[in-house]
């Protein structure tokens, strides 16, 4: 993704009570520097298949000393509200770090990744083994669901974090639903675009 693509996001998402975090194609460094410099309250990255690979991603999202993130912010103090110094001050502390555990690989190992510090959340794929690994090295557990009822489920099951919907899948439903105003098949609605 391209710097201004990131930057424009983390703009759309600048709204009060709301968050922009990024998930990354890869647990690249550069691509982890340039999501946070965008002003990106986080990164989530895929494929965590150890706790080497969780240090790794900690390191690339922290400043020196605890990790090896490169200085250059200038679009995160107004995304944060803050002065130039008080980003710097708290970011480390700020700043959401997210892992996928989605590899066989992974589950076998999220015992020791999930006490890695400074890793925030495991999005996980295997639900008790990950589940009860987050929650015991004190980490968030996030999981992801296609739709809200299968998001209440996985709440009800211990999840702290949880996605609600796919985007391209609320397009088409509001896509189906307004053809249906349109040919006379829906009658009544509860939103309204004028």
């Amino acid at each position: 993704m391209e710097s201004r693509t990131y930057l424009r996001n983390a703009l759309q998402a600048k709204q009060p009570g709301l968050g922009f975090w990024c998930t990354i194609p890869w647990n690249e460094e550069w691509m982890i520097k340039r999501a946070l410099d965008s002003g990106a309250h986080g990164v989530m990255t895929p494929m965590c298949h150890n706790a080497e690979d969780a240090k790794k991603i900690v390191s690339f999202s922290k400043y020196p000393p605890t990790g090896s993130r490169g200085y250059g912010p200038m679009f995160c103090p107004p995304m944060f509200g803050c002065k130039g110094s008080e980003y710097d001050a708290q970011a480390d502390d700020k700043l959401l770090v997210i892992v996928q555990i989605e590899s066989r690989q992974g589950i076998e190992n999220v015992e020791e990744i999930a006490k890695v510090p400074g890793l925030d959340v495991l999005f996980i794929a295997a639900i008790a083994k990950t589940l009860k690994a987050a929650h015991d090295a004190g980490k968030v557990a996030a999981i992801f669901c296609s739709n809200g009822q299968i998001a209440k489920q996985r709440l009800d099951q211990g999840f702290d974090m949880v996605s609600i919907a796919v985007d391209n899948a609320c397009l088409a439903a509001e896509m189906e639903r307004q053809m249906g105003f349109a040919t006379g098949t829906t009658k009544t609605g509860d939103r309204s675009y004028s």
